[in-house]
């Protein structure tokens, strides 16, 4: 079979094509960035993303779009054709350094769009030999998670989380569980102390939604992972953090704060947005909720239709030609980026439409840079679903769906809020809260890392001394011990710090 990637740099002699000159827009076969572009920006895209989707399907297998303003690119809406990139790394790299625009100051390093793009030193924008080895950092660390006990602990955070809202009979569940659940989790798995997952949290909401103070948030972030890994360096434990800093790699600093970018990126934004996702498809769909009422369809099946449907990370995946190419008759310039939209190459009208059990969608990726933390992620996403429906079997939406709102944004697709409504639970007081979940948490922490402790009661972010690492040794897989009256005194106020926090936001 003809590969559908051909190099187009022009044949000597009479017949060949004339080449336009850098900058004219014909050169990268795109429109210049303005009004001409379809925009995904905007709130108009995040309203309706299939109907951009449809008109840039017009033009083709891939589109010229304006990814933010002064920024265009070339979008892939074609399955097959985001295959063939996504396996070509001899011809797209996923460099940034190679983008021309941003090299030569045409796009300012201040674009909203720059931090999600930019060249960091990790696995995601690497290549080759690199990338084997900022990668294997990565699975390495990943292989030694033990997926039942990390099964628990999701299983007891989100109890903690239900019996916190439960009482009230109503919810916006993305703030009040699909955003806090990850946060609980990042902060078992990496050892970190609630103040910094708050700000990195914060930080990557801004990166996501590219607002305007993406450089700063930028900057956050930078220096809260900064402060995570002198504080592991120091004393160091049982977690992710401390894993990858002892890892055969030998990552620098810097190496390490843009792999735990990577790691953090993938698991808090895009994973509250698949466990939203997920419970939206379950409470509005009669397919979904009948099957589920009747048993015969699993939790996984239904994640698995938000993954090809409404997928997480909606427009990512940037690539970087290293030369001149055309692909499937689009012409795409040396350094001009390439994002593959993920929802649109798995929503491609070419593809059959009956997808139950199949798990061919892109949300992963797929070549060489396929996401390495998917099956953790589609665990988490999993087992959080299972329990609310669980827990809450009468849930229902409290506004019809078709007037939820997404938040606007290029990448993600992602909901502003998620209202429902349930028969009331009984109430648990903070104290009992507390007690219960730092039991739960003190018998699988040896497997996942510690969840860390605090030395006062106030609640997280409320002063400077509340809150010290939990530790364990760092040269091998600590055994699980008992833990000590003091310790867990330490972690049931950690707990009834944050059940107050929470109950006040």
């Amino acid at each position: 079979m003809t590969s559908p990637i051909r190099d187009s740099a022009p044949t000597p002699g009479p017949t060949a094509d004339p080449t336009p000159p850098p900058g004219c827009p014909a050169h990268s076969g795109q429109a210049p960035a303005g009004p001409g572009l379809e925009s995904l920006h905007g709130p108009e895209f995040a309203a309706d993303p299939a109907a951009t989707y449809a008109r840039l399907r017009e033009h083709g297998r891939i589109a010229p779009v304006e990814l933010a303003p002064g920024v265009p690119v070339s979008l892939v809406t074609s399955y097959q054709t985001a295959l063939d990139i996504l396996r070509a790394p001899e011809t797209f790299s996923k460099d940034a350094r190679h983008w021309q625009a941003l090299a030569d100051g045409t796009i300012p390093m201040d674009n909203p769009v720059v931090p999600m793009m930019m060249y960091r030193p990790n696995a995601l924008c690497s290549d080759g030999e690199e990338h084997h080895r900022l990668r294997s950092a990565i699975s390495d660390t990943l292989d030694r998670l033990d997926i039942h006990a990390l099964r628990r602990y999701v299983e007891r955070s989100a109890d903690f989380l239900i019996d916190l809202f439960g009482p009230r009979g109503e919810a916006d569940l993305l703030k009040e569980y699909s955003a806090r659940l990850p946060l609980l989790v990042f902060n078992q798995l990496f050892g970190c102390p609630p103040e910094l997952s708050d700000k990195l949290v914060r930080a990557l909401s801004a990166l996501f939604d590219v607002t305007e103070d993406s450089e700063q948030a930028n900057a956050l972030l930078a220096e809260t992972l900064f402060q995570l890994i002198a504080l592991k360096r120091e004393d160091p434990g049982p977690d992710m953090t401390s894993w990858l800093i002892a890892h055969p790699a030998e990552l620098t600093d810097e190496e390490l704060i843009h792999q735990i970018v990577v790691l953090v990126g993938a698991g808090t934004q895009p994973q509250q947005n698949l466990i939203c996702n997920g419970l939206l498809l379950l409470l509005s769909d009669e397919r979904f909720r009948g099957d589920l009422a009747g048993g015969t369809m699993l939790i996984g099946d239904a994640l698995n239709e938000v993954l090809w449907k409404d997928p997480p990370l909606a427009n990512f995946c940037v690539h970087y030609p290293r030369h001149d190419a055309t692909v499937d008759g689009h012409r795409l310039a040396k350094g001009d980026p390439v994002v593959i939209s993920l929802a649109a190459a798995n929503n491609d009208p070419y593809l059959l439409s009956n997808r139950r059990g199949n798990r061919a969608h892109l949300a992963w990726s797929a070549g060489p840079h396929t996401c390495p933390a998917k099956d953790p992620a589609q665990l988490i996403a999993s087992v959080a679903v299972e329990k609310l429906l669980d827990r809450l079997p009468d849930l229902e939406l409290a506004v019809p769906a078709e007037e939820l709102e997404w938040r606007p944004g290029p990448f993600h697709r992602a909901l502003a809020a998620l209202p429902v409504r349930f028969p009331r639970t009984a109430a648990k007081s903070d104290e009992a809260l507390a007690e219960m979940a730092a039991a739960a948490t003190a018998a699988i922490s040896g497997a996942v890392g510690r969840t860390p402790t605090v030395s006062g009661a106030d609640a997280p972010g409320d002063g400077p001394d509340e809150t010290v690492a939990d530790t364990a040794s760092a040269t091998t897989e600590p055994e699980p011990r008992p833990e000590s009256g003091a310790e867990h005194e330490a972690r049931r106020r950690w707990w009834k710090s944050l059940a107050q926090w929470w109950r006040r936001g």
